[in-house]
């Protein structure tokens, strides 16, 4: 395979996942995401972002996660996020820790 079907490959698989978890999947918590896989929705707008910015291209947190949800982080928040129980939130704060923190 050449690397720009690679590419494009991978591109598509992304525009997927993304697609998955803001219109199939509006019912997982980023929360539970973390949980289970040590990244939620924010962490791939954050990389989105990140990819933006090492590529010149000026992008904030709030447009990357805009991007990414399709809507504000306040809509997203009051039509699909639900609270967290003390169990859930001691679980994100050790996941956090150990994949956002430590890793960048």
């Amino acid at each position: 395979m050449d690397q720009q079907t690679e590419i494009e490959l991978q591109a598509a698989a992304f525009r997927r996942l993304q697609k998955h978890l803001m219109e199939a999947r509006t019912d997982v918590q980023n929360i539970d995401l973390m949980n289970l896989a040590g990244f939620c929705r924010n962490c791939l707008a954050r990389w989105y972002q990140e990819a933006a910015n090492e590529k010149g291209i000026e992008m904030g947190k709030d447009e990357a996660r805009e991007i990414f949800y399709g809507m504000t982080m306040d809509e997203w928040k009051a039509n699909y996020q639900t609270e967290a129980s003390a169990e859930k939130q001691a679980e994100f704060k050790v996941a956090f820790e150990e994949n956002v923190l430590k890793k960048g």
